[in-house]
């Protein structure tokens, strides 16, 4: 799990959700104060009941911060994009703990006292977002990389994470090119090789070291490495560097050695009992709350043009093995009708008007909840594919197969990280991203994945 938690911009993530957990708690002290001023009994009444009434509060409001996007180190949001999530996050978690004291009266803390927490907590944490943004801009705060090599694969982390959002935990300091290898990288930004790679690093402050030559017959400079290594300077491969900042497997440099020898692949039995209890849990919950929107978009769909409700088709699962997957029909019933298997692309005449509703906010996934019931599905997991883009892309993909170790799910990591894919292209890129976690999985990388769709689907990223 170093991949999913590892990188400083996670790190940076989780002090900033113990930091906001930390504030929306002394703004229910703070509310307690203000609102009884002049009444020491009812204060004391409401301190008596203890932390958990505040921790309840602090948890519903940070766990609706995370399905708003507001914990993904990736996305980059102004100021203005900012302020209106984090008030859509109060407002739902300010709901969903009227739900729960509705359901669970003893921990009712009065609708005043929950307005003024959730108002003085939004201007608490607006404001230590506005501050970690500006001190996340400077260089100080961040791990300084020295890369050694730099040809092509080096050249990668330029053309990868160019973005500063890509690199709000890491500033590569320069790169050290290989005696006897090419240079691709601009030539303002390699290093002189003057300099011993010791001298270099302790002259430049460097806290790590990504090795990422084109070529390694030539061998490493090992002493040198293994004397920065005992200086406290961290080394790692350029594969390990691009998962755990990138949170992707980089199909160009990885080997088969990186993946077997780097751990991951957790299939023991706790791992799929847990799994398989975290998709019944959650699939029957969405189920218990969408049946009605279920109801209500077959009927439209059965009403536009008389057709069938539901659609199926056949998709490949885990081990290859095929199943009969469901979904709502979003698309004519002569879509395919010469029986090719066809990409949806953008603005495709092809799907109705209900279908483009429920295709942009993900209803028509519902039905692939029965799907995960079933146990062909998981809630997450690389998306299944049609058998024929699968045939193509295992000849044409390294490491496709790999995806097909785990079940496919209604929701998954390349899902968060990358558009729709319309193409071999796009299943290439979201390769990286299901190898990712199909490497690193586990109950709470999923659970983290479900709390990011919903972000996914309130903004309709990705859908067509």
């Amino acid at each position: 799990m170093i991949g999913v938690f590892g990188s400083r911009a996670n790190r940076v993530a989780r002090w900033l959700w113990i930091g906001e957990s930390v504030l929306v708690v002394l703004a229910v002290v703070a509310a307690i104060w203000l609102r009884f001023p002049d009444d020491p009994a009812g204060r004391d009444l409401l301190f008596q009941r203890g932390p958990v009434p505040a921790l309840l509060v602090a948890a519903f409001v940070t766990l609706s911060m995370a399905a708003f996007g507001l914990y993904q180190s990736h996305i980059r949001l102004n100021r203005s994009e900012l302020l209106l999530r984090l008030l859509l996050a109060f407002c739902f978690g300010g709901v969903a703990l009227l739900v729960l004291y509705y359901l669970v009266p003893p921990m009712y803390i009065g609708r005043g006292l929950l307005a003024i927490t959730l108002a003085l907590g939004f201007a608490g944490v607006y404001g230590l977002r506005i501050l970690v943004q500006w001190l996340m801009r400077g260089e100080a705060y961040k791990r300084r990389v020295l890369v050694y090599g730099a040809g092509r694969n080096a050249d990668l982390i330029n053309c990868r994470m160019r973005r500063r959002a890509d690199r709000q935990s890491f500033a590569v300091v320069g790169f050290l090119p290989v005696p006897g290898q090419q240079v691709v990288v601009s030539e303002a930004l390699c290093l002189d090789a003057g300099e011993s790679l010791p001298v270099l690093v302790q002259r430049l402050g460097v806290h790590e070291i990504v090795v990422a030559p084109d070529e390694r017959r030539g061998g490493l400079p090992m002493e040198d490495i293994l004397a920065c290594a005992q200086r406290g300077v961290s080394v790692v491969n350029l594969p390990a560097f691009f998962e755990r900042e990138a949170g992707m497997i980089k199909l160009e440099v990885v080997d088969p050695s990186s993946l077997v020898f780097s751990g991951g692949f957790d299939h023991s039995v706790m791992r799929r009992l847990s799994k398989r209890a975290f998709d019944l849990a959650a699939a029957l919950v969405l189920l218990v709350v969408g049946w009605p929107a279920m109801l209500l978009v077959a009927l439209a769909v059965r009403l536009e043009d008389g057709g069938p409700a539901l659609y199926r088709q056949v998709r490949v699962g885990e081990g290859g093995r095929s199943f009969e997957l469901a979904k709502f029909r979003s698309m004519r019933t002569d879509a395919e009708k010469d029986g090719v298997a066809q990409w949806a692309s953008s603005n495709d005449d092809r799907t109705t008007r209900v279908g483009r509703f429920i295709r942009k906010t993900r209803l028509d996934e519902l039905p692939q909840l029965f799907n995960v019931l079933a146990g062909d599905m998981s809630f997450v997991g690389p998306r299944p594919e049609r058998p024929q883009f699968v045939d193509q892309f295992n000849d044409e993909i390294r490491y496709y197969r790999v995806r097909h170790s785990v079940k496919p799910g209604l929701t998954g990591w390349a899902q968060l990280r990358y558009p729709y894919g319309a193409s071999a292209a796009d299943a290439h890129e979201k390769l990286k991203f299901d190898l990712f976690y199909v490497k690193n999985h586990g109950l709470l990388f999923d659970f983290l994945i479900l709390l990011q769709t919903v972000e996914v689907v309130l903004f309709g990223r990705g859908a067509r």
